[in-house]
């Protein structure tokens, strides 16, 4: 043990400067490291500090552009509620305006299509009968093009809408919602207004027929249909064919379809006129001809009806056809009715005495005066307080004879007519023929003037139309007494004029001296002053009926 302890170790010099060496190398490199540690640290300490000011600032330009753009996102919002509430309201009130577009449309197209129309349809209906009633279409036509026009101008509208739609769109839209229910009343409306718009303006007639709706086979006539929606774009373009509906077998021949066009009418209508139509009986079995085989020509595509049309195969028929065409448009406005004559109603007298006047209208220009239809009223219903409510059956007016003759009451009246329009128009037109008076009246009228007053009175008993004058002569007591003539037909007045049988009649009177007894026109005109524009101053060269003779013919009547 003391050995051991007394062996201690002396380090050498060598190893004492090796340990010095590294303990100074030690030294000097934590020294280098603690000197780097605290330069680092100063410069991780800067760069922290940069780092948190730059974050500061980035945070804050941040800051600063998210105000500003919710700053805007709300101006934004606001601007797009405004235009959105904007754009709400204006679709409404555009569609709402629409809407009162249409209300108002409707009205005028009730009032267009359900009383100016009708109006204007039964005016032509009476018109056929010889009323006088305007069937100008010129304002309607100007009606008719305004409103279609308007209806086609808000269906841009709608389709415009279409096409916004088209671009953009949201949840409930209004247009969405509410054009759909107003294009379709637009269509409806559109529909409605063309397809009343296109009517028969002319009904159909025969150049020489006994008036229009009395057709006959084999025989020329002539329809003129027009549209009143009349724009020049349609000009030559919409097409028109015609048919018959038929309650007997016809064929129509001529120039059956024909395009609308303005060069046709007056004034530039949009009309078809169909002049060259005929009717040919089909040969088929089963049902006779008569006079009440009713049709009706049909226009297609826009489809049209004329007025019920009577066809008769020969020219005897017609007296017969044109009595049904009278009674008929004189008393039904549904001109689809084509069971009228089936249950036909009688006419009261204001009904039957104002057609009456209409066919001496049409004939003589003149139509018949209070005094002439209580002349026929009495003789239809006797004396009566008023007539008002007094009928005539069709049987009493066509089918049943007048009383103690072998014709109708309707056959009198039309042999009267025929008799006016072809010698008596004149006379009738200015007022020269009382025409209409009873022969009691007739001479207490009469008997009441002075010496040669006579009147013009058509005779009662003639079936095919006469007439006859009477005059008054005194004898030398002062006693009145009325003479009458020989009614004259047709026959006489092909041959003489009334006015110059009027100027020329002479009676026989003592010691066989002829004398005219007509001085004065009733109430008092003179003769010549009534009559001598009329009288005719032909030779008998220039008269075929008088070519033998070489004086005037003259009427000469025994006392």
């Amino acid at each position: 043990m003391s050995q051991v302890q007394a062996l201690q170790v002396q380090p050498a010099a060598m190893e004492l400067e090796s340990q010095r060496q590294v303990e100074k190398s030690l030294k000097d490199l934590k020294t280098k490291v603690e000197v780097c540690v605290c330069e680092y640290t100063h410069v991780c300490v800067c760069v922290c500090l940069f780092v948190c000011l730059f974050k500061n600032m980035i945070h804050c330009f941040i800051l600063q552009v998210m105000e500003h753009s919710i700053r805007c996102l709300e101006e934004q919002q606001d601007e797009f509620d405004f235009k959105y509430q904007t754009h709400l309201m204006d679709c409404e009130n555009f569609l709402s305006d629409i809407s009162a577009m249409l209300d108002a449309a409707d009205v005028l197209r009730s009032a267009l299509i359900d009383e100016e129309l009708v109006d204007w349809k039964w005016r032509q209906q009476k018109s056929c009968i010889g009323a006088p009633d305007d069937t100008s279409l010129e304002h309607l036509e100007k009606w008719f093009t305004q409103i279609i026009e308007c209806m086609f101008q808000l269906q841009k509208f709608l389709q415009k809408l279409d096409e916004l739609v088209g671009k953009m769109t949201y949840d409930n839209d209004p247009i969405l919602v509410r054009k759909p229910p107003l294009k379709s009343r637009v269509d409806t409306l559109l529909t409605h207004l063309i397809k009343s718009s296109f009517v028969v303006e002319t009904q159909p007639s025969m150049p020489q027929g006994r008036g229009p709706l009395v057709l006959r086979t084999n025989v020329q006539f002539s329809v003129k249909v027009r549209l009143l929606y009349k724009v020049s774009e349609l000009n030559h373009v919409m097409k028109v064919t015609v048919s018959v509906n038929k309650f007997r077998k016809f064929n129509v021949l001529g120039t059956l379809s024909k395009a609308l066009n303005m060069a046709e009418s007056m004034n530039g209508g949009m009309v078809a006129d169909f002049r060259h139509l005929t009717l040919k009986d089909q040969k088929v079995g089963g049902g006779g001809k008569g006079i009440n085989d009713v049709s009706f020509l049909r226009i297609l595509y826009l489809a049209t009806s004329s007025l019920p049309v009577v066809v008769v195969s020969n020219s005897s028929q017609q007296q017969s056809a044109w009595a049904s065409v009278l009674w008929f448009n004189m008393l039904c406005s549904d001109s689809k009715n084509v069971k009228f004559f089936e249950t036909s109603p009688a006419a009261t007298w204001p009904q039957f005495g104002e057609m009456l006047s209409w066919q001496f209208l049409s004939c003589g220009k003149r139509g018949l005066d209070n005094d002439q239809l209580e002349t026929l009223a009495i003789k239809l219903f006797g004396k009566q307080q008023s007539y008002d409510s007094c009928k005539i059956s069709w049987t009493k007016f066509s089918k049943e004879n007048l009383p103690d003759t072998n014709f109708t009451l309707w056959v009198w009246l039309d042999g009267i007519l025929t008799l006016v329009k072809l010698y008596l128009s004149d006379l009738w037109s200015d007022g020269s023929i009382m025409g209409f008076v009873s022969k009691g009246k007739e001479r207490l009228l009469l008997k009441k003037k002075q010496n040669g007053t006579f009147l013009l009175r058509f005779s009662e008993s003639i079936k095919d139309g006469g007439i006859t004058f009477s005059w008054v002569q005194y004898a030398n007591d002062g006693t009145p007494s009325v003479q009458t003539v020989k009614p004259f037909t047709s026959t006489d007045l092909k041959q003489i004029a009334l006015p110059d049988i009027l100027c020329d009649f002479w009676i026989m009177v003592a010691e066989n001296i002829p004398v005219n007894p007509l001085c004065y026109l009733y109430p008092n005109t003179p003769k010549d002053q009534a009559f001598g524009k009329y009288y005719s101053e032909k030779t008998g060269e220039e008269n075929p009926y008088l070519k033998y003779l070489k004086t005037k013919l003259v009427f000469v009547s025994k006392k």
